[in-house]
């Protein structure tokens, strides 16, 4: 069975069967990101010829509707694969009464209590949510600042995230960095009059905003699992579970996957492979184990920065062809690539900001449970003219000092 409750939020917002990735999480993410970017390809469409009004407009409703439809239809399409295969649905929230019990309760307070339940709880974080939302409001025209207390992406390369702030600030973005916020103050008029100081002067500041979201990351939801009643062992800093390679908890038959398990990254795709294997390795078909490293977005070059001499780092700066009729500043298109210094030049990290970077670094993670060295990117072919073509043409090194502006086709 899989028990799937929200708890309402003060303002009373709950959700429906996916949990966060699918109703507040990647997914309307990306799907308000896409309206932002259809509103500057709506500006690049004038130089290639299309006749567009000067004066174009965003409406939020019809924009807020059609992700929340789309959102409703995977809701839906969840409880039928469910019931499809078999898995009892309880909109419920589940608590431990002893290591084979699960008790739960619904929004009404009647509690069930079952032994054959198999729980698990699963929750969608990214550290970049903050530059992510910041980013698709200016895309769509409207006016956003972003408080900074200490450095942005922390974890990220720090060049990358640099390069990723420097864009936003030239596209309309507002930063506001060092600064932490003291209060907000709801005003008569509705607006919110925010304060904050600067951690640099100590000078305390205002100003008004229509709405504040706070991007601060989450706890995890473990305290009313009753999980230390029956022997779950937890870290009491983090509240997150402690597992072992095989997801098992300090209970034999507890396991634990996705972003409550200590040290996993807080991904969907991770979480949703670890527990296709833990069911495999439970029903006896396989033994194979999760391997949690290699994770695409997890792949920084912190080491580089460490130990210099170990390592090389080949890079370019290139400008997307669709990028060179419709004028765009292209100066934050950037790609690094690190690699071992000796031997086969094993390819350790790979970073690309530019156009459809998901889709571009995908294949390239394959490679990276391959063993990929810079070789086998040097003797790929390339798709032409493409994006992702710029990986495998890398020839200068940080080291060499030399231009690495990409020049021609």
């Amino acid at each position: 069975a899989v028990l799937d409750y929200v708890e309402p939020s003060l303002k009373g917002t709950k959700w429906g069967l996916g949990g966060t990735c699918v109703n507040v999480g990647c997914i309307p993410k990306k799907l308000m990101h896409q309206a932002a970017l259809l509103g500057t390809a709506v500006k690049d469409a004038r130089k290639y010829g299309w006749q567009i009004p000067e004066s174009l407009s965003h409406d939020w409703s019809t924009m807020a509707e059609a992700v929340q439809n789309h959102v409703k239809s995977l809701n839906w399409g969840h409880r039928v694969q469910l019931q499809d295969k078999k898995v009892k649905y309880l909109n419920m929230k589940g608590s431990l009464v002893d290591t084979h019990t699960i008790r739960a309760v619904n929004a009404k307070g009647k509690e069930v209590f079952s032994k054959s339940l198999l729980f698990s709880f699963t929750v969608c974080v990214c550290k970049d949510v903050a530059l992510e939302c910041a980013g698709f409001l200016t895309g769509i025209g409207l006016d956003t600042t972003v408080m900074v207390r200490s450095i942005a992406l922390r974890g990220f390369d720090q060049q990358m995230s640099g390069l990723v702030t420097d864009y936003m600030e030239a596209y309309g973005t507002k930063f506001s960095w060092k600064c932490t916020p003291k209060s907000i103050e709801k005003l008569p008029s509705g607006l919110l009059r925010v304060t904050w100081m600067d951690l640099n002067t100590k000078e305390e500041h205002q100003d008004t905003f229509n709405s504040v979201l706070w991007a601060v990351g989450r706890a995890s939801e473990t305290k009313t699992l009753n999980l230390e009643k029956v022997g779950v062992e937890i870290n009491k800093e983090t509240g997150k579970i402690i597992v072992a390679t095989d997801e098992a908890t300090s209970v034999p038959n507890i396991f634990a996957i996705g972003d409550i398990a200590e040290g996993r990254p807080e991904l969907t795709p991770t979480a949703i492979k670890a527990g296709k294997l833990l069911a495999r390795r439970l029903v006896g078909h396989s033994t194979e184990l999760m391997n949690y490293d290699n994770v695409s977005l997890l792949l920084h070059a912190y080491a580089f920065i460490l130990v210099r001499s170990l390592f090389l780092v080949y890079h370019a700066f290139y400008k997307p062809l669709e990028f060179t009729v419709a004028e765009r500043d292209a100066t934050q298109c950037y790609i690094k690539v690190v690699c071992l210094r000796e031997g086969d030049q094993r390819v350790l990290g790979m970073h690309f900001t530019g156009p459809n970077a998901g889709e571009v670094t995908q294949g390239f993670s394959l490679g990276f449970q391959c063993g990929l060295t810079y070789e086998h990117l040097r003797n790929t072919v390339g798709i032409h003219p493409t994006c992702a073509e710029e990986l495998i043409k890398l020839n200068i090194t940080k080291r060499s000092g030399l231009d690495a502006t990409v020049t021609g086709c």
